[in-house]
């Protein structure tokens, strides 16, 4: 007769400390819309799910490759008019000194890759805190501890460079720098961008500059690139047509390496290889690439109008709201109020799913001052819709706090 196997099949303990609030939050909105509720959903950073469609050039360029058989493997790094016009995209940036180039499956594979090639056992990396959520994801599955600096929330959430600088260890190995940043909207400023760059001087760091939100500077200020204000460091710059090009889930993202030849060289030789264990990144979508960078930029136009109009909404309702402040978002699509509520915030948000069926992502989620309390608002709806949820918020907090 078969033996039946009785012991539990456990997963790795490492993965004890992943976390990822913006999807985890999906399950109780899934509870709450199984009851009959419409969630008025401001958690997921997709403009996809709103009014904002993919330029049609680009999915003419994607069917066209399809339709012309380019559906097996492509190279490692991806196809080369995609990485000379990622290059180009570069030089227009004021990114030099270019060492190499490689596209992935979003930046998420970025991220996966270029921790994996650098970080070994006891060493660290600065984060920053509030931060993306895939950072502390990543490096928790591979077991490296969190050495997280703030943002300075009075300073219009710049890093906070005498908390970096407290946080440099002799293991220290590099600096994620998320700009504009996810969730608080804040754009870094030519002079905070420098000295971080004589920071990592210093001490020998490499620097990972998020940057893929660069086309969305919501008051058209300029966006100022990290690796063209330093040249000479080792920086690598992630990219992607998630956001930008509003494509999000083709999950085509790059990485431009940057920097002195000889120092930067050995760690690139790591990237490749794991570039090269993962065979590719999607093939057809890769030709997008090319028309995404160097054709129309029309729709940015009215997608700037919009989050301009939006964020100016959110900003009203924050200014008009008891128990609420929050730092006007310059950047991406997200704002981070605060909020002064007698218990945790991540309650505040699981009772805000259930009782007003309006989805927000707790500030615990993303990390936060010790004492201060905030929620992350993802203000891609319309305008319409955005009333209502706020509206909804309100009353709760009424109800909630009176």
């Amino acid at each position: 007769m078969p033996v039946t196997q009785a012991r539990e099949i456990t997963p790795a303990a490492r993965l004890e400390n992943v976390r990822y609030a913006i999807r985890d939050l999906a399950c109780i909105a899934d509870e709450v819309a199984r009851q009959g509720h419409k969630i008025l959903p401001l958690n997921i950073g997709d403009p996809l799910n709103f009014d904002f469609q993919t330029p049609a050039h680009m999915i003419e360029a994607v069917y066209r490759a399809m339709r012309d058989g380019k559906n097996g493997y492509s190279s490692s790094s991806g196809i080369p008019q995609a990485l000379e016009a990622i290059r180009g995209e570069a030089a227009r940036k004021g990114i030099s000194n270019i060492q190499d180039v490689f596209v992935t499956s979003g930046v998420s594979e970025t991220v996966d890759i270029c921790l994996a090639a650098l970080l070994n056992p006891g060493d660290n990396l600065l984060t920053p805190c509030p931060d993306y959520p895939l950072y502390s994801a990543v490096l928790a599955k591979f077991e490296i501890g969190l050495n997280t600096y703030y943002l300075n929330e009075e300073d219009g959430w710049q890093p906070d460079l005498d908390d970096i600088k407290k946080k440099i260890t002799p293991r220290t190995r590099g600096i994620v720098l998320i700009n504009p940043n996810n969730p608080t909207g804040s754009v870094c400023t030519r002079a905070m961008l420098e000295r971080i760059a004589e920071l990592a001087r210093q001490h020998n760091l490499i620097i990972f500059a998020d940057e893929i939100y660069d086309k969305l500077i919501i008051d058209d200020d300029p966006h100022i690139a990290m690796a063209a204000v330093a040249p000479d460091l080792p920086v690598i710059t992630f990219g992607g047509l998630s956001k930008n090009y509003l494509a999000p889930g083709w999950r085509i993202g790059w990485g431009i390496a940057s920097g002195e030849a000889s120092v930067i060289k050995p760690y690139l030789e790591g990237v490749n290889k794991l570039l090269r264990a993962r065979l590719c990144a999607n093939h057809p979508e890769q030709y997008a690439i090319k028309p995404a960078l160097e054709g129309p930029q029309d729709h940015l136009v009215e997608v700037k109008r919009k989050l301009r109009s939006r964020r100016d909404l959110t900003m009203k309702w924050c200014a008009e709201t008891a128990r609420v402040s929050c730092v006007a978002p310059r950047g991406a699509f997200y704002a981070y109020p605060r909020i002064d509520i007698p218990e945790d915030d991540d309650v505040f948000v699981t009772e805000l799913i259930r009782q007003k069926y309006v989805t927000v992502v707790h500030g615990s989620g993303f990390g936060q001052r010790p004492g201060t309390k905030h929620f992350r608002i993802v203000f891609l709806p319309d305008e319409k819709t955005l009333t209502a949820a706020y509206a909804a918020i309100g009353d709760f907090m009424r109800e909630r706090y009176a």
